[in-house]
């Protein structure tokens, strides 16, 4: 195979000054690569595509993922099968003449990149290097390394961090690119705050003004943590396991503590998020800079087409879509109506259950796994039934669950149950092997977009913000960034109290399912059948109110002025 070298590299990727190197673990860039498994890495790509439209001297570092996430078959009754998704490079990206090496458990394990640009119709440019160990003369082991995303026990995710982090800035280095800022996008690339210690004579405080970090987790048990027992074994005598401790905690090696320590502007990724935050890590100064998507990626053809018409120059300026109320009710309903009557037609054609293109459609595709709560619109079937019965609506889901999410798999069967259950009464789809080619009918073509996690455990999402640029209508529990969206019965509708103070669990439970079936039967479903106008307004209000605002464009221009260039 023709290898490239770090000259075609700095030429191709248009190289020049000092660059933002932004670190993920997963980067969602396309649908025919698996290098991404949910909202992380659909971020991480919509951040690269912004960048490139806007001509932010950005360059990003992720590993290859080879054999994917995994590609999910669900069986009649629900239960997950997963099969391996992989996908070849070469038919995609560029390699890379440069190998550079990292230690592992005392072995040396080379390290190449495959390089991928993304160009925007702007004229710019954005390099992503995809890090690889499948290298002849690596063991067979260490060649597997970047072969799964989020696979194997702790052993394998550390030896991945370590070639993130570590291999990441080495390779850097070996191009010759010089770097700005050093962006760690979660906890997972922490380790480069070590290569960076190591290369600066230990000095911390110049590595914290290298290191800009991003924190997506509110929940314990998503932050990674290594017994210094298995970071011993992996490292060897290469870091002190004191240096360690001093920065990423005494009893185990706790990865955003590492990256906390270590950075000089750290960020949640919602104001709610950043309360939940400091309140877990009390004593850090952590601002917060509200997640965005790539507008242009995220909006339908047939509302392309409008905004082009009215609003141009809006995939460069989503803040134009502000303006939305130029463009005439008949033309954003007919714009409407053809992503909703594409999702009607695709979903039939894959589940052969009959949905219509006449009824209210609700939405709902997530992550399966517990706190984001999947069955809670089944709370109260008998409740269920009877608006039904008054006001006809369809439901579609999807979502996958980790492998080694077992309750997250268990919530997919019940849902398969409740389906079944409802089969007669209400027609209920869902759709398997979640992925942006179907994330992007899904989202675009329902009615409704619902959302239903156990507060506070969503740091952002975004699926909601994909779905207003779409005139898509909000019906979400007040957490991550829809507590910034949410202007009652203007841009959609909470779900529960909009402060939990003083309101004990079981009361903020029964307030939201109370909601979340009032709501539907006495408002939503009403306004849909019975107020057309009304309706219209709101899904204007959908674009205008939350579209215009909640986009990459307007959250990297944040983190260049507040993190990047001006700290």
């Amino acid at each position: 195979m023709h290898k490239h070298s770090a000259q075609y590299f700095r030429e191709s990727a248009g190289l020049k000054g000092k660059k933002i190197a932004y670190f993920s673990m997963e980067i969602g860039l396309s649908p025919e690569f698996s290098t991404y498994c949910g909202g992380l890495g659909i971020l991480a790509g919509d951040t690269i595509r912004s960048a490139a439209d806007l001509k932010i001297p950005l360059i990003a570092v992720t590993l290859v993922n080879s054999k994917g996430y995994f590609r999910q078959e669900l069986t009649s009754e629900g239960r997950q099968i997963e099969h391996l998704a992989p996908w070849d490079p070469k038919k995609f990206m560029s390699l890379l003449s440069e190998d550079i090496e990292v230690q592992i458990q005392g072995r040396i394990v080379k390290v190449k990149a495959w390089l991928y640009t993304v160009e925007s119709s702007t004229g710019g440019k954005v390099p992503v290097l995809f890090l690889d160990t499948d290298i002849e003369g690596n063991t067979q082991e260490d060649r597997e390394i970047t072969s799964f995303l989020y696979g194997g026990n702790q052993s394998y995710r550390i030896k991945q961090e370590l070639i993130l982090g570590i291999g990441g800035v080495r390779m850097l280095n070996a191009l010759g690119v010089e770097v700005l800022k050093y962006h760690l996008n979660e906890g997972h690339a922490s380790f480069l705050a070590l290569e960076l210690l190591k290369q600066n004579k230990m000095d911390k405080d110049k590595v914290r003004d290298l290191c800009v970090f991003t924190t997506h987790t509110p929940v314990e048990a998503g932050h990674d943590k290594f017994s210094y027992e298995l970071v011993e074994e992996m490292l060897k005598d290469t870091v002190s396991i004191e240096t360690l401790r001093k920065f990423a905690g005494r009893d185990c090696l706790n990865m955003t503590l590492l990256a906390l320590n270590l950075s000089g502007f750290i960020n949640s990724v919602a104001k709610k998020h950043r309360q939940v935050t400091k309140e877990m890590f009390p004593g850090y100064e952590i601002q917060a800079i509200t997640n965005g998507i790539h507008s242009y990626t995220w909006t339908h053809p047939s509302f392309k087409k409008i905004y082009d018409k009215y609003l141009p120059g809006w995939a460069n300026e989503p803040e134009l879509l502000v303006r939305v109320t130029i463009i005439p009710n008949e033309e954003i309903w007919q714009a409407r109506w053809k992503a909703k009557k594409e999702l009607i037609e695709y979903v039939n054609s894959v589940t052969n259950i009959g949905l219509s293109t006449d009824i209210l459609t609700i939405g709902f595709a997530r992550r399966a796994t517990a706190y984001k709560r999947h069955n809670f619109l089944f709370t109260d079937i008998e409740r269920l039934k009877r608006i039904n019965k008054r006001y006809k609506f369809q439901v579609i889901f999807s979502g996958k669950a980790h492998p080694g999410d077992e309750s997250g798999k268990r919530m997919i069967e019940e849902t398969y149950s409740y389906m079944e259950r409802l089969k007669d009464e209400i027609k209920i789809g869902y759709l398997e092997n979640y992925d942006m080619e179907i994330a992007k009918k899904l989202i675009s073509g329902v009615d409704v977009w619902l959302n239903t996690p156990q507060k506070p455990s969503e740091a952002s999402g975004t699926s909601g913000m994909k779905a207003a640029h779409n005139g898509v209508i909000n019906f979400s529990v007040l957490d991550g960034w829809w507590i910034e969206g949410c202007i009652e019965g203007v841009t959609g509708w909470a779900i529960g109290p909009w402060s939990d103070e003083g309101i004990s669990q079981d009361e903020i439970y029964n307030r939201e399912k109370e909601d979340l079936y009032n709501k539907l039967e006495y408002i939503i479903l009403p306004m849909f059948y019975e107020q057309r106008d009304k309706w219209m307004e709101m899904i204007k209000n959908s674009i205008g109110k939350i579209a215009y605002y909640f986009n990459t464009h307007r959250m990297i221009r944040r983190y260049v002025t507040e993190a990047y260039f001006l700290r």
